[in-house]
Protein backbone atom coordinates (compact mmCIF):
# COMPACT_ATOMS: atom_id res chain seq x y z
CA UNK A 1 0.00 0.00 0.00
CA UNK A 2 1.51 3.28 -0.92
CA UNK A 3 1.48 6.24 1.76
CA UNK A 4 -1.36 8.40 0.85
CA UNK A 5 -2.09 12.55 1.49
CA UNK A 6 -3.34 13.50 5.00
CA UNK A 7 -5.91 15.45 3.24
CA UNK A 8 -7.12 12.10 1.05
CA UNK A 9 -7.24 10.40 4.36
CA UNK A 10 -9.35 12.63 5.92
CA UNK A 11 -12.25 12.88 3.46
CA UNK A 12 -11.90 8.96 2.86
CA UNK A 13 -12.11 8.79 6.94
CA UNK A 14 -15.13 11.08 6.92
CA UNK A 15 -17.03 9.26 3.99
CA UNK A 16 -16.34 5.99 6.11
CA UNK A 17 -17.73 7.63 9.35
CA UNK A 18 -20.87 9.03 7.37
CA UNK A 19 -21.65 5.57 5.47
CA UNK A 20 -20.59 2.97 7.43
CA UNK A 21 -20.12 4.15 11.44
CA UNK A 22 -23.54 3.33 11.82
CA UNK A 23 -23.68 -0.40 10.10
CA UNK A 24 -20.27 -1.03 12.32
CA UNK A 25 -21.82 0.48 15.52
CA UNK A 26 -24.94 -1.08 15.00
CA UNK A 27 -23.64 -4.91 13.94
CA UNK A 28 -21.66 -4.57 17.61
CA UNK A 29 -23.73 -3.25 19.45
CA UNK A 30 -26.68 -6.21 18.70
CA UNK A 31 -23.93 -8.72 19.68
CA UNK A 32 -22.51 -6.90 22.95
CA UNK A 33 -26.36 -5.93 23.87
CA UNK A 34 -27.91 -2.58 24.54
CA UNK A 35 -27.14 -1.90 27.62
CA UNK A 36 -22.80 -1.67 26.04
CA UNK A 37 -24.22 0.71 22.99
CA UNK A 38 -21.53 3.27 24.46
CA UNK A 39 -19.09 0.61 24.15
CA UNK A 40 -20.03 -0.37 20.53
CA UNK A 41 -19.55 3.33 19.60
CA UNK A 42 -15.95 4.03 21.48
CA UNK A 43 -14.53 0.95 19.52
CA UNK A 44 -15.76 2.56 16.08
CA UNK A 45 -14.53 5.96 17.26
CA UNK A 46 -11.40 4.54 18.07
CA UNK A 47 -11.27 2.47 14.92
CA UNK A 48 -11.77 5.64 13.16
CA UNK A 49 -8.97 8.07 15.44
CA UNK A 50 -6.56 4.80 14.27
CA UNK A 51 -7.14 5.55 10.48
CA UNK A 52 -6.40 9.09 10.79
CA UNK A 53 -3.22 7.83 12.35
CA UNK A 54 -2.10 5.28 10.23
CA UNK A 55 -3.42 5.29 6.31
CA UNK A 56 -1.12 8.47 5.52
CA UNK A 57 1.77 6.41 6.50
CA UNK A 58 1.15 3.06 5.76
CA UNK A 59 -1.48 3.58 2.93
CA UNK A 60 -5.33 3.08 2.75
CA UNK A 61 -6.34 -0.93 2.66
CA UNK A 62 -7.66 -2.43 -0.28
CA UNK A 63 -10.84 -3.02 1.66
CA UNK A 64 -11.52 0.35 4.38
CA UNK A 65 -14.44 -0.72 5.74
CA UNK A 66 -13.68 -4.07 6.68
CA UNK A 67 -10.31 -2.63 7.58
CA UNK A 68 -12.15 -0.51 10.45
CA UNK A 69 -14.83 -3.45 11.03
CA UNK A 70 -11.79 -5.25 12.25
CA UNK A 71 -10.13 -2.70 14.09
CA UNK A 72 -13.48 -1.93 15.79
CA UNK A 73 -14.23 -5.43 16.60
CA UNK A 74 -10.95 -6.19 18.68
CA UNK A 75 -10.98 -2.89 19.79
CA UNK A 76 -14.38 -3.94 20.98
CA UNK A 77 -12.46 -7.45 22.43
CA UNK A 78 -9.96 -5.49 24.39
CA UNK A 79 -12.59 -3.00 26.25
CA UNK A 80 -14.63 -6.63 26.75
CA UNK A 81 -11.95 -8.47 28.37
CA UNK A 82 -11.92 -5.81 31.01
CA UNK A 83 -15.52 -6.21 31.91
CA UNK A 84 -15.76 -9.28 33.35
CA UNK A 85 -20.29 -9.00 32.99
CA UNK A 86 -19.61 -8.89 29.35
CA UNK A 87 -16.85 -12.31 29.02
CA UNK A 88 -19.79 -14.41 27.70
CA UNK A 89 -19.48 -11.71 24.34
CA UNK A 90 -15.84 -12.78 24.31
CA UNK A 91 -16.83 -16.36 21.78
CA UNK A 92 -19.33 -14.34 19.58
CA UNK A 93 -17.18 -11.43 18.93
CA UNK A 94 -14.11 -13.53 17.55
CA UNK A 95 -15.78 -15.57 15.36
CA UNK A 96 -17.24 -12.27 14.23
CA UNK A 97 -16.99 -11.90 9.83
CA UNK A 98 -15.28 -9.37 8.38
CA UNK A 99 -17.19 -6.71 7.04
CA UNK A 100 -16.04 -7.67 4.05
CA UNK A 101 -17.74 -10.99 4.14
CA UNK A 102 -21.20 -10.16 5.72
CA UNK A 103 -24.04 -9.87 3.18
CA UNK A 104 -25.69 -6.40 3.04
CA UNK A 105 -28.89 -7.59 4.00
CA UNK A 106 -27.63 -8.71 7.31
CA UNK A 107 -25.89 -4.97 7.52
CA UNK A 108 -29.50 -3.85 6.36
CA UNK A 109 -31.19 -6.16 9.52
CA UNK A 110 -28.71 -4.70 11.85
CA UNK A 111 -29.04 -1.37 11.35
CA UNK A 112 -33.15 -1.71 10.93
CA UNK A 113 -32.57 -3.32 14.67
CA UNK A 114 -31.06 -0.42 15.83
CA UNK A 115 -33.55 1.83 14.37
CA UNK A 116 -36.10 0.14 15.73
CA UNK A 117 -34.19 0.58 19.60
CA UNK A 118 -33.01 4.44 19.29
CA UNK A 119 -37.41 4.84 17.79
CA UNK A 120 -38.58 2.96 20.66
CA UNK A 121 -42.12 4.66 21.74
CA UNK A 122 -41.32 5.07 25.53
CA UNK A 123 -38.72 7.04 24.50
CA UNK A 124 -39.49 10.99 24.15
CA UNK A 125 -39.34 12.60 20.11
CA UNK A 126 -36.13 14.25 20.83
CA UNK A 127 -34.15 11.38 22.13
CA UNK A 128 -35.45 9.32 19.28
CA UNK A 129 -34.23 11.34 16.21
CA UNK A 130 -30.83 12.27 18.01
CA UNK A 131 -30.31 8.59 18.90
CA UNK A 132 -31.33 7.54 15.26
CA UNK A 133 -28.95 10.30 13.99
CA UNK A 134 -25.79 9.70 16.31
CA UNK A 135 -26.17 6.05 16.49
CA UNK A 136 -27.58 4.47 13.20
CA UNK A 137 -26.26 7.72 11.02
CA UNK A 138 -22.96 8.62 12.19
CA UNK A 139 -23.66 11.85 13.20
CA UNK A 140 -21.79 13.84 15.64
CA UNK A 141 -22.99 15.87 18.32
CA UNK A 142 -21.84 18.78 17.05
CA UNK A 143 -23.33 18.22 13.67
CA UNK A 144 -26.72 17.06 15.67
CA UNK A 145 -26.86 20.58 17.61
CA UNK A 146 -25.97 22.43 14.31
CA UNK A 147 -28.72 21.06 12.14
CA UNK A 148 -31.20 21.38 15.15
CA UNK A 149 -30.30 24.95 16.58
CA UNK A 150 -29.30 23.37 19.48
CA UNK A 151 -26.36 23.60 21.97
CA UNK A 152 -23.94 20.01 22.04
CA UNK A 153 -24.10 19.93 25.32
CA UNK A 154 -28.23 19.88 25.29
CA UNK A 155 -27.86 17.37 22.34
CA UNK A 156 -25.24 15.39 24.70
CA UNK A 157 -27.88 15.63 27.64
CA UNK A 158 -30.78 13.92 25.18
CA UNK A 159 -28.57 11.12 24.35
CA UNK A 160 -27.60 10.49 27.55
CA UNK A 161 -30.80 10.33 28.90
CA UNK A 162 -32.03 8.22 26.26
CA UNK A 163 -29.52 5.50 26.57
CA UNK A 164 -29.92 5.70 30.25
CA UNK A 165 -33.82 4.99 29.66
CA UNK A 166 -32.51 2.23 27.24
CA UNK A 167 -30.41 0.17 29.80
CA UNK A 168 -33.42 1.03 32.61
CA UNK A 169 -36.02 -0.76 30.84
CA UNK A 170 -33.90 -3.12 29.13
CA UNK A 171 -34.75 -2.26 25.17
CA UNK A 172 -33.24 -4.81 23.06
CA UNK A 173 -31.96 -4.42 19.72
CA UNK A 174 -34.29 -6.37 17.57
CA UNK A 175 -36.45 -6.59 14.55
CA UNK A 176 -39.99 -6.46 16.60
CA UNK A 177 -42.31 -9.52 16.66
CA UNK A 178 -44.78 -9.33 13.85
CA UNK A 179 -47.52 -8.74 16.56
CA UNK A 180 -45.58 -5.74 17.66
CA UNK A 181 -44.18 -4.52 14.56
CA UNK A 182 -47.22 -2.54 13.58
CA UNK A 183 -47.36 0.28 16.63
CA UNK A 184 -42.92 0.36 16.75
CA UNK A 185 -42.97 0.84 12.70
CA UNK A 186 -45.23 3.70 13.55
CA UNK A 187 -42.69 4.87 15.92
CA UNK A 188 -39.88 4.52 13.10
CA UNK A 189 -41.88 6.43 10.60
CA UNK A 190 -42.80 9.02 12.85
CA UNK A 191 -39.37 9.94 13.54
CA UNK A 192 -37.95 9.58 9.68
CA UNK A 193 -40.71 11.49 8.77
CA UNK A 194 -39.85 14.57 11.31
CA UNK A 195 -36.30 14.27 10.48
CA UNK A 196 -36.50 14.68 6.32
CA UNK A 197 -38.82 17.78 7.14
CA UNK A 198 -36.68 19.00 9.22
CA UNK A 199 -33.89 18.94 6.74
CA UNK A 200 -36.24 19.56 3.79
CA UNK A 201 -37.68 23.05 5.81
CA UNK A 202 -35.38 24.40 8.46
CA UNK A 203 -36.83 25.85 10.94
CA UNK A 204 -33.40 28.57 11.55
CA UNK A 205 -30.22 29.02 10.62
CA UNK A 206 -28.42 30.08 7.64
CA UNK A 207 -29.91 27.05 4.94
CA UNK A 208 -32.86 26.84 4.15
CA UNK A 209 -31.94 23.05 3.01
CA UNK A 210 -29.72 20.51 5.06
CA UNK A 211 -29.80 17.94 2.54
CA UNK A 212 -28.06 15.77 4.80
CA UNK A 213 -30.80 15.08 6.95
CA UNK A 214 -33.40 14.60 3.74
CA UNK A 215 -30.15 11.78 2.42
CA UNK A 216 -30.71 10.24 5.92
CA UNK A 217 -33.85 9.85 6.36
CA UNK A 218 -34.58 8.32 2.74
CA UNK A 219 -31.26 5.53 3.13
CA UNK A 220 -33.14 4.57 6.42
CA UNK A 221 -36.66 4.61 5.32
CA UNK A 222 -35.26 2.66 2.01
CA UNK A 223 -33.56 -0.33 4.50
CA UNK A 224 -37.45 -0.64 5.85
CA UNK A 225 -38.70 -0.60 2.10
CA UNK A 226 -35.99 -3.50 1.17
CA UNK A 227 -36.56 -5.51 4.53
CA UNK A 228 -39.46 -7.98 4.34
CA UNK A 229 -40.13 -7.54 7.98
CA UNK A 230 -41.14 -4.22 6.83
CA UNK A 231 -41.71 -3.86 3.43
CA UNK A 232 -45.79 -2.55 3.88
CA UNK A 233 -47.42 0.27 1.96
CA UNK A 234 -47.01 2.89 5.34
CA UNK A 235 -43.45 2.56 4.23
CA UNK A 236 -43.82 2.86 0.40
CA UNK A 237 -45.66 5.71 1.13
CA UNK A 238 -43.24 7.43 3.29
CA UNK A 239 -40.33 6.95 0.60
CA UNK A 240 -42.70 8.08 -1.92
CA UNK A 241 -42.86 11.43 -0.54
CA UNK A 242 -39.46 11.91 0.64
CA UNK A 243 -38.16 11.06 -2.64
CA UNK A 244 -40.57 13.07 -4.74
CA UNK A 245 -40.06 16.46 -2.05
CA UNK A 246 -36.29 15.45 -2.54
CA UNK A 247 -36.98 16.01 -6.59
CA UNK A 248 -37.25 19.57 -5.87
CA UNK A 249 -34.17 20.13 -4.14
CA UNK A 250 -32.42 21.38 -6.46
CA UNK A 251 -34.48 24.45 -7.54
CA UNK A 252 -35.93 25.61 -4.11
CA UNK A 253 -33.05 28.08 -3.69
CA UNK A 254 -31.29 30.34 -6.21
CA UNK A 255 -27.33 30.64 -6.43
CA UNK A 256 -27.63 33.11 -2.99
CA UNK A 257 -29.26 30.64 -1.29
CA UNK A 258 -32.79 32.23 -1.66
CA UNK A 259 -36.29 31.11 -1.42
CA UNK A 260 -37.63 30.24 -4.56
CA UNK A 261 -41.48 30.21 -4.58
CA UNK A 262 -43.42 26.70 -6.41
CA UNK A 263 -44.08 29.06 -9.28
CA UNK A 264 -40.43 30.52 -9.39
CA UNK A 265 -38.93 27.39 -9.64
CA UNK A 266 -37.09 25.72 -12.69
CA UNK A 267 -38.59 22.57 -12.77
CA UNK A 268 -35.59 21.17 -15.26
CA UNK A 269 -33.31 21.24 -12.26
CA UNK A 270 -36.09 19.23 -10.26
CA UNK A 271 -34.14 15.53 -10.20
CA UNK A 272 -36.69 13.31 -12.68
CA UNK A 273 -34.51 10.44 -11.46
CA UNK A 274 -36.42 11.02 -8.36
CA UNK A 275 -39.46 11.56 -9.20
CA UNK A 276 -39.57 8.18 -10.94
CA UNK A 277 -38.73 6.56 -7.88
CA UNK A 278 -40.67 8.24 -5.84
CA UNK A 279 -43.69 7.41 -8.28
CA UNK A 280 -42.65 3.18 -8.13
CA UNK A 281 -42.51 3.68 -4.18
CA UNK A 282 -46.23 5.36 -4.99
CA UNK A 283 -47.62 2.23 -6.77
CA UNK A 284 -45.75 -0.33 -4.11
CA UNK A 285 -47.77 2.04 -1.60
CA UNK A 286 -51.34 1.24 -3.24
CA UNK A 287 -51.02 -2.71 -3.04
CA UNK A 288 -53.24 -2.81 0.48
CA UNK A 289 -56.30 -1.52 1.64
CA UNK A 290 -54.52 1.21 4.61
CA UNK A 291 -54.40 4.52 3.63
CA UNK A 292 -52.24 6.71 5.87
CA UNK A 293 -51.48 10.42 6.26
CA UNK A 294 -48.32 9.31 4.04
CA UNK A 295 -50.00 8.45 1.17
CA UNK A 296 -52.17 11.50 0.87
CA UNK A 297 -49.04 13.63 1.31
CA UNK A 298 -47.38 11.58 -1.10
CA UNK A 299 -50.16 11.87 -3.61
CA UNK A 300 -50.12 15.97 -3.01
CA UNK A 301 -46.43 15.89 -4.10
CA UNK A 302 -47.09 13.57 -7.09
CA UNK A 303 -49.64 15.91 -8.06
CA UNK A 304 -46.69 18.29 -8.34
CA UNK A 305 -44.35 16.70 -9.61
CA UNK A 306 -46.38 15.49 -13.08
CA UNK A 307 -47.29 19.59 -14.05
CA UNK A 308 -45.34 21.00 -16.43
CA UNK A 309 -45.93 24.66 -14.49
CA UNK A 310 -48.26 26.09 -11.36
CA UNK A 311 -50.95 26.69 -14.06
CA UNK A 312 -51.46 23.56 -15.45
CA UNK A 313 -50.99 22.01 -11.88
CA UNK A 314 -54.67 19.60 -10.89
CA UNK A 315 -55.53 22.38 -8.06
CA UNK A 316 -59.10 20.75 -7.56
CA UNK A 317 -57.47 17.68 -6.83
CA UNK A 318 -54.95 19.15 -4.37
CA UNK A 319 -57.36 20.85 -2.27
CA UNK A 320 -59.82 17.28 -2.73
CA UNK A 321 -56.64 15.32 -1.64
CA UNK A 322 -56.25 17.98 1.51
CA UNK A 323 -59.55 17.25 2.50
CA UNK A 324 -58.80 13.81 2.69
CA UNK A 325 -55.50 14.67 4.90
CA UNK A 326 -57.38 16.62 7.32
CA UNK A 327 -59.83 13.79 7.55
CA UNK A 328 -56.34 11.35 8.56
CA UNK A 329 -55.09 13.58 10.69
CA UNK A 330 -56.77 17.05 11.55
CA UNK A 331 -54.16 20.11 12.19
CA UNK A 332 -54.27 23.83 11.62
CA UNK A 333 -50.99 23.94 9.55
CA UNK A 334 -52.76 21.28 7.07
CA UNK A 335 -55.66 23.76 6.82
CA UNK A 336 -53.75 26.34 5.77
CA UNK A 337 -52.13 24.32 3.13
CA UNK A 338 -55.36 23.72 2.03
CA UNK A 339 -56.27 27.32 2.53
CA UNK A 340 -53.26 28.61 -0.09
CA UNK A 341 -54.38 25.42 -2.34
CA UNK A 342 -58.11 26.56 -2.71
CA UNK A 343 -56.56 30.32 -3.42
CA UNK A 344 -54.64 28.67 -6.86
CA UNK A 345 -58.03 26.42 -7.34
CA UNK A 346 -60.75 29.54 -6.48
CA UNK A 347 -59.03 32.61 -6.42
CA UNK A 348 -57.17 34.59 -3.64
CA UNK A 349 -60.41 35.63 -2.11
CA UNK A 350 -61.13 32.03 -0.96
CA UNK A 351 -57.79 31.42 0.25
CA UNK A 352 -58.41 34.81 2.40
CA UNK A 353 -61.41 33.80 3.84
CA UNK A 354 -60.54 29.96 4.64
CA UNK A 355 -57.15 31.56 6.32
CA UNK A 356 -58.89 33.84 8.29
CA UNK A 357 -61.25 31.17 9.89
CA UNK A 358 -57.92 29.36 11.38
CA UNK A 359 -56.04 32.52 11.94
CA UNK A 360 -56.48 32.42 15.76
CA UNK A 361 -55.86 28.88 16.29
CA UNK A 362 -53.32 29.09 19.55
CA UNK A 363 -50.87 26.44 17.27
CA UNK A 364 -50.11 28.78 14.57
CA UNK A 365 -49.69 32.09 16.99
CA UNK A 366 -45.88 31.53 16.09
CA UNK A 367 -46.32 30.47 12.45
CA UNK A 368 -44.66 32.90 9.95
CA UNK A 369 -46.07 31.25 7.09
CA UNK A 370 -49.62 31.98 7.90
CA UNK A 371 -49.24 36.04 7.61
CA UNK A 372 -47.05 35.43 4.70
CA UNK A 373 -49.17 33.65 2.82
CA UNK A 374 -51.96 36.68 3.85
CA UNK A 375 -49.31 39.07 2.47
CA UNK A 376 -49.04 36.95 -1.23
CA UNK A 377 -52.66 36.97 -1.34
CA UNK A 378 -53.91 40.65 -0.81
CA UNK A 379 -50.96 41.37 -2.94
CA UNK A 380 -52.40 39.31 -5.78
CA UNK A 381 -55.78 40.94 -5.17
CA UNK A 382 -54.07 44.20 -5.33
CA UNK A 383 -53.78 45.51 -1.82
CA UNK A 384 -50.91 46.65 -0.89
CA UNK A 385 -51.06 48.22 2.56
CA UNK A 386 -52.69 44.90 3.80
CA UNK A 387 -49.73 42.99 1.89
CA UNK A 388 -47.20 45.15 4.05
CA UNK A 389 -49.21 44.82 7.39
CA UNK A 390 -49.27 40.97 7.45
CA UNK A 391 -45.52 40.76 5.97
CA UNK A 392 -44.23 42.46 8.56
CA UNK A 393 -46.48 40.42 11.15
CA UNK A 394 -44.47 37.68 9.39
CA UNK A 395 -41.03 38.89 9.98
CA UNK A 396 -41.65 38.97 13.69
CA UNK A 397 -41.75 34.82 13.88
CA UNK A 398 -39.19 32.55 14.10
CA UNK A 399 -37.74 31.37 10.23
CA UNK A 400 -35.00 30.70 8.83
CA UNK A 401 -32.38 33.27 7.43
CA UNK A 402 -33.41 32.67 3.60
CA UNK A 403 -37.18 32.76 4.48
CA UNK A 404 -36.34 36.24 6.66
CA UNK A 405 -34.22 37.87 3.01
CA UNK A 406 -37.43 36.50 1.43
CA UNK A 407 -40.11 37.83 3.39
CA UNK A 408 -37.86 41.35 3.00
CA UNK A 409 -38.22 41.34 -0.07
CA UNK A 410 -42.16 40.38 0.14
CA UNK A 411 -42.23 43.58 2.10
CA UNK A 412 -40.21 45.79 -0.48
CA UNK A 413 -42.37 44.68 -3.04
CA UNK A 414 -45.93 45.45 -1.16
CA UNK A 415 -44.70 49.14 0.09
CA UNK A 416 -43.68 49.84 -3.48
CA UNK A 417 -47.37 49.51 -4.15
Amino acid sequence: MEPAAPSDVDALVEHLFRHSAGQMVSRLARWLGSARLDLAEEAVQDALVRALQTWPFGGVPTEPGAWLFQVARHRALDLIRRDVALRGKLDLLESATPEAGVREQELGNDELAMMFMCCHPSLPHAGRIALTLKTVGGFGVAEIAAAFLAEPDAIAQRLVRAKRQIREQEIAIEIPRPDELGARLESVLDVLYLLFNEGYAAHGGENLVRADLCGEAIRLAAILARNPATDVPAVHSLLALMLLQASRLPARVDEAGDLLLLSEQDRARWDHGLIAEGMDHLECAASGSEVTPYHVEAAIAAAHAVARDEASTNWPWIVHLYDDLLALKPSPVVELNRAIALAMADGPAAGIAAIERIEADPALARYYLLPAALGGLWLKLGDPIRATYHYREALTRSCSAPERRFLEKQLAKSCRG
